[in-house]
């Protein structure tokens, strides 16, 4: 009996033995690195966008002198709201209403002379009916009376520039606005060639805003509206964010956008017209427009999907489990996400995650991100191999088995 108990024991330890060694020698196959990915799909983008924008008023209109003087008067202060035609300098104008009354004068002269011309030539005629005096002494006088006819209306012509160039010392707005800076103070020299304006009024009841459109983006409108003016049409109101951060209480429209291509740049200007009814808005200040966008069929990813190689965009497809890299052309949706413009088409299987690990012609195994992966259960095969035999004797068997063991080992 003894003896077989000590032939289980030996059983049982070369089984073990041999379920060890055999787990030992088997070696894990390596397969494809698993990788979560996507399948692009068109779906309705809706998201915002901020472009740096500048600030403009309606009417920006520098003021110039038309003539020479010395200001003799600064009639506004900077910063003034002013109306149309309201007085804003006064040049000298002393010598200009000096030329005005030698005008005048010079136009009295002329008219006199007129008439003197008129009689002669009026009695030449009638001389000239009696035989009195000949042809040529009648057309001379006939000559003489157009030539003072010509000077009458040169000299009225001067007095005509002469009263103008009194006027232009009254430097006046030529429209309602704000006063800008005053480099000009009393007793300036100033010409119509000075390098600077004697100062700027700002229409800013309405405030232009200028920014930027990438060409991709115009394409992308111009696609999908079919026209530029359709575009400008159906395009939803933008909101101004001020350079303090804060948002402007007013919304602003799309009034147009150029069409032509900045070369260096490669966008185009795009204006929006914002209510300034309170006057916050100042002419030559900056702030972000930003512009809700909405794109039907927009093939949108994750920028975890993307990686840059000097400042191209890449994203790596898969097909066949081969990933390739793919250059892409993008633009922001949000802070996660990009719209392709470029590159990706519905039903293109991308990377999602670890990107930056991969290589190109790396073999992978795709894992849809909705799909969970299986989970793999360890199995201890000795134990299994020990149940076994267990199983094939009886239980009493069996434990004295387990104590004849221990003695032996």
């Amino acid at each position: 009996m003894k003896t077989k108990m000590v032939l289980y024991a030996g059983v049982l330890l070369v089984a073990g033995c041999l379920a060890t060694a055999c787990n030992r020698n088997k070696q894990p196959v390596q397969g494809p690195k698993e990788y979560a990915v996507i399948r692009a799909a068109g779906e309705e983008a809706v998201g915002t966008a901020s472009y740096s924008a500048s600030i403009r008023g309606r009417q920006d209109i520098d003021i110039y002198p038309q003539i020479s003087g010395t200001l003799t008067k600064v009639a506004v202060q900077e910063g003034e709201r002013v109306k149309d035609d309201q007085l804003l300098f006064v040049i000298d104008q002393v010598p200009y209403l000096a030329a005005l009354r030698t005008a005048e004068a010079n136009v009295k002269a002329a008219e006199a002379a007129l008439n003197t011309a008129k009689l002669t030539y009026n009695s030449k005629k009638t001389l000239r009916e009696k035989n009195v005096v000949s042809d040529f002494d009648l057309q001379t006088a006939r000559n003489n009376q157009r030539t003072a006819e010509a000077t009458l209306e040169q000299m009225k012509a001067l007095e005509v520039t002469a009263r103008q160039n009194l006027s232009y010392t009254e430097i006046r707005s030529a429209s309602e606005g704000v006063v800008g800076t005053l480099p000009y103070r009393k007793g300036a020299l100033v010409s119509p060639n000075m390098p600077t304006p004697l100062t700027t009024v700002s229409d800013n009841s309405q405030m232009y805003v200028y920014f930027s459109l990438s060409e991709n983006r115009l394409l992308s409108l111009t696609r999908e509206y079919g026209s530029i003016e359709a575009a400008i049409a159906n395009m939803e109101d933008v909101y101004l964010q001020l350079n303090d951060g804060s948002i402007y209480p007013e919304t602003g429209r799309i009034e147009s956008i150029s069409g032509v291509i900045n070369r260096s740049t490669g966008t185009v200007s795009v204006r929006a017209v914002f209510p300034n009814p309170k006057g916050i808005l100042l002419s030559g200040a900056s702030g972000n427009v930003i512009m809700t966008e909405r794109q039907s069929n927009a093939i949108i990813i994750p920028k975890a999907a993307t990686f840059e190689v000097q400042d191209r965009v890449f994203v790596y497809k898969v097909k066949d489990s081969i990933a390739s890299a793919r250059e892409v052309n993008v633009h922001n949706l949000d802070a996660a996400r990009y719209i392709v413009d470029k590159g990706v088409e519905a039903g293109d299987v991308l990377v999602a995650e670890g990107v930056g690990l991969l290589r190109e012609g790396t073999k992978v195994k795709p894992v849809f991100q909705t799909e969970a992966a299986p989970t793999e259960v360890a199995v201890d095969t000795t134990s299994k191999v020990a149940m076994e035999i267990a199983e094939e004797m009886e239980e009493p068997a069996v434990e004295a088995v387990k104590t004849d063991t221990t003695m032996v080992l």
